[in-house]
């Protein structure tokens, strides 16, 4: 599908990778991952051919679509939603435009006629007439409504439109999909909808993203961009971290033997090389020297910043307290009535769809919005540290520089305090004297968080963190909000699954009926609700359950009776079900164990050392297997269920 043979690409000397060949095939999911500026969206955009590359060739099967999604692409705020969306599938929008055309000409031409059959036949074999049912459900998994979806553009906001662009991608039917960052401006449920989706797509996705449980569920294959090349490795995230780590860890011990077993003939010629009758001996050991090749390590362009937040002092133990605050935007209630108390120690996670205020009610705490009603009281010595979602409401002046922000907010500092703080973030040399206003995302991220952290706040309230960072700096910024828990509160909206995982110890869920409120962690909020409710698929299940449970009693006098032999075997079946459940929710539970305990295997202190090859092989199949049982017997649990609730609503 896509062949790369030796491309390279850099910038004057800097050399972003080299010598990379690459076949990437069809039904294969590629997440393309690197720390920030290592070449992953340049190397789209190469493959795209946006971006010429400075060395090499990418072919593409002759007549394949590509889609992808481009963020800066141009879009009119007139144009109604649905419409926008529906323009991804050109071949299908062309031929509907000009038959639209020649119907309106009414022209009995033959040729028309001739030309009118045709383009029948296209939009047709296209499967056009329902691009407007498919490009609608595909808004609405996305997040957008049906009744926003005969809207302009100009009613939602830049996260939302660029919703619709990736809907206008998904729906151009590509061979090959290109994707940076789709998940960005996604809430979980949208995200869950977009995994999906691409687990069934069938031709070659390649994306970028720095969320690891989405990569965890979509990725057949990850390409790392690192040590100067793009390494392909087969399988998920967690699996590519492991077998990247295990391949370091296997040339970190073979350059030390190699380098062991070196100064141990140096030693032996240094001691007896100077005997007469060792002489020989010590010639051999200088030419075995020679012989021995030490492979010299790339360094990483992987860079971990060391986040570190030291609140100055400690809170009183009653944080924040928010009562009966509402706020609308128009006719557009967005909060009702929010009451909220939050004590010193806490690591709340605010969770929900996009549009239902989540947002809101951090800058109605933080003060940077006023509420139409209710009140904000934050506790006794509380000192607050604010990350917003859109970084320019902190750096506000993008002609300032990475230091100028930090001495703004230190004023007294010196200059060692200031420059060692940034290089915490990774900002040195000249990088402390770049305008705030060419910094990329990762970086701005960075520096806000470099700022928040010399001002020493015992309170942090951060809206989605980790959009911008890189894998490393999320897993360095959970690190250090876990050791702050010690001394400070932390207040946060995100929709990365691994990041509310590691860090909440209470869910705040926001629902169109209000807040669901729970003292626990994300797991144990997932298991008490009895599955994980924020996916689409459950929702829609729950809907066909409701929908058997109340469904009319007498509808079932309209269908044709049963005789007797059969209501029998309806009834012992029905009596068998609840048995047949519990043996297969047994056999979830084993399967799930199994998994977990190899699993637990991998992380094992030199497992890998110690295990037999075949071995280890054996465990790798048996976790290949495990994943397609667990995913089967879960689809023969869910349709136990139904059947028992079908059966206990028709009263059999």
């Amino acid at each position: 599908m896509i062949g790369i043979q030796e491309l390279g690409k850099s910038y004057g000397a800097r050399a972003l990778f080299e010598h990379v060949s690459l076949k990437l095939v069809r039904g294969s999911r590629y997440g393309l991952v690197g720390a920030n500026g290592s070449g992953k969206t340049t190397f789209l955009e190469i493959v795209s051919g946006d971006e010429p590359a400075s060395e090499g060739t990418v072919a593409i099967d002759k007549g394949a679509r590509i889609g992808v999604l481009r963020q800066d692409r141009f879009m009119r705020d007139e144009d109604m939603i649905l419409e926008v969306a529906m323009a991804g599938d050109e071949v299908v929008m062309g031929a509907l435009a000009e038959q639209r055309a020649l119907v309106a000409k009414g022209a009995s031409d033959p040729a028309d006629a001739a030309r009118l059959v045709e383009l029948e036949d296209r939009i047709g074999a296209h499967d056009g007439y329902t691009l407007e049912a498919r490009a609608s459900a595909v808004l609405e998994g996305l997040g957008i409504p049906v009744p926003s979806h005969r809207q302009p553009l100009a009613t939602l906001s830049g996260g939302f439109k660029l919703r619709v662009l990736l809907a206008q991608v998904l729906l151009g039917g590509p061979d090959v999909l290109l994707l940076d960052e789709p998940t960005n401006h996604l809430d979980i449920l949208s995200i869950r909808w977009l995994e999906k989706f691409l687990a069934a797509y069938q031709g070659c996705a390649l994306v970028i993203s720095h969320d690891q449980r989405f990569l965890d569920n979509v990725a057949t294959h990850i390409l790392d961009v690192d040590y100067g090349g793009i390494t392909l490795y087969t399988g998920n995230y967690t699996t590519f971290n492991r077998d990247k780590a295990a391949i370091r860890e296997r040339k970190e011990a073979e350059i030390a033997r190699a380098e062991a077993t070196i100064a141990e003939k140096k030693a032996w010629v240094a001691r007896f090389g100077a005997s007469a009758t060792k002489a020989r001996q010590a010639q051999s050991r200088l030419k075995q020297i020679e012989k021995i090749e030490v492979e010299e390590l790339e360094a990483t362009s992987r860079r971990t910043p060391q986040f570190l937040f030291t609140p100055e002092r400690k809170s009183g133990r009653d944080v924040l307290e928010i009562a009966n605050a509402s706020k609308a935007y128009g006719d557009k209630k967005v909060l009702v009535d929010v009451s909220l108390m939050v004590r010193r120690g806490e690591r709340v996670a605010i969770l929900g769809p996009n549009g239902l205020g989540k947002s809101t009610l951090l800058k109605i705490a933080t003060g940077n919005l006023e509420a139409d009603a209710g009140t904000v009281k934050w506790g006794h010595e509380t000192r607050v540290g604010y990350f917003a979602q859109d970084h320019h409401e902190a750096l506000v002046d993008p002609d300032a520089t990475p230091i100028d922000v930090i001495w703004n907010a230190v004023p007294r500092a010196e200059t060692a305090f200031v420059r060692g703080a940034l290089g915490r973030v990774l900002f040195s040399g000249d990088d402390v004297m770049k305008k705030v206003g060419a910094l990329s995302g990762g970086e701005a991220a960075r520096l806000v968080f470099c700022r928040i952290m010399v001002e020493k706040p015992n309170v942090l309230v951060l809206d989605e963190p980790t959009n911008h960072l890189d894998m490393e700096s999320i897993d360095a910024l959970i690190e250090a909000l876990k050791r702050f828990e010690e001394e400070g509160t932390l207040l946060f909206v995100s929709h990365d699954r691994a990041f509310v995982s590691a860090l909440a110890t209470r869910i705040l869920e926001v629902t169109p009926n209000g807040f669901r409120d729970f003292p626990g962690t994300y797991e144990e909020y997932l298991e008490r609700c009895g599955d994980d409710h924020l996916d689409a698929d459950t929702v829609v299940l729950k809907a066909k359950k409701d929908k058997v449970a109340n469904a009319d009693p007498t509808a079932a006098k309209t269908e044709t009776a049963l005789s007797w032999e059969e209501q029998k075997k309806r009834a012992n079946r029905l009596k068998q079900l609840p048995t047949k459940r519990d043996e297969v929710l047994l056999a979830i539970d084993t399967a799930e164990a199994r998994k977990a305990a190899i699993q637990a295997k991998w992380c094992e202190a030199g497992f890998y050392e110690k295990t037999p090859k075949d071995e280890v092989a054996k465990l790798e199949d048996e976790e290949k297997v495990l994943g397609p049982k667990i995913d089967a017997l879960l689809a023969e649990w869910e349709a136990l269920e139904e059947e028992l609730a079908a059966g206990t609503a028709s009263g059999t």
